[in-house]
């Protein structure tokens, strides 16, 4: 019964329905109307430009030209030492043969009672390296190029130095171990 009662509404009413659809921006004319109505002020929406994405595309593009320049000149520390003093890089690479000969010894020497002196020694070749990467900067950066080349130098003879030394230890170690050895034999 309900459902003819809704058939007969639908029909009464039938050619009456609004079907067309409202213009383009009524939206928008009915909710400032209601605004001005209700006091509120409303902004207008910016309009959207066709041109965003070469507007995205054109800040892309500066993004990795930029990118691009930076990483292409900034040279790598070692390099710019070079183009300041060009003997460094021969003593370096001299100095860097023989600490790593050194080194080599020194982790060759490596057993249970020379350990903690071959950490330790490896712990201040480290502090040392650091200590040179700061130089390298200090040098590029435009200090006293005579004064930081002669630390720089300094600092591989203190590194050869430390090594040989305790390369030394580990020797009278193990000497000191075998006579030991020897006495207790006898």
């Amino acid at each position: 019964m309900e459902k003819d009662m809704i058939e007969e509404l639908f029909d009464q009413h039938e050619g009456r329905w609004d079907i067309e659809e409202p213009s383009k921006g009524h939206e928008l004319r009915f909710l400032e109307k209601l605004n001005t109505a209700n006091g509120v002020k409303s902004f207008p929406k910016k309009k959207k430009t066709p041109y965003k994405f070469l507007f995205i595309a054109a800040s892309l593009l500066l993004v990795f030209g930029l990118g691009f320049l930076f990483l292409n000149e900034s040279n790598s520390i070692d390099d710019q030492v070079v183009e300041i003093s060009p003997e460094i890089s021969n003593t370096e690479f001299y100095f860097a043969n023989v600490i790593a000969q050194e080194v080599k010894k020194l982790q060759s020497e490596n057993s249970p009672e020379t350990k903690k002196i071959v950490d330790d020694t490896m712990i201040q070749l480290s502090k040392l390296e650091k200590n040179y990467k700061g130089l390298e900067t200090d040098l590029i950066n435009g200090g006293n190029s005579k004064l930081i080349l002669s630390a720089m130098i300094t600092n591989f003879q203190t590194r050869i130095d430390l090594l040989e030394d305790v390369l030394q230890q580990i020797e009278e170690i193990k000497n000191i171990k075998k006579s030991e050895h020897e006495n207790t034999i006898i």
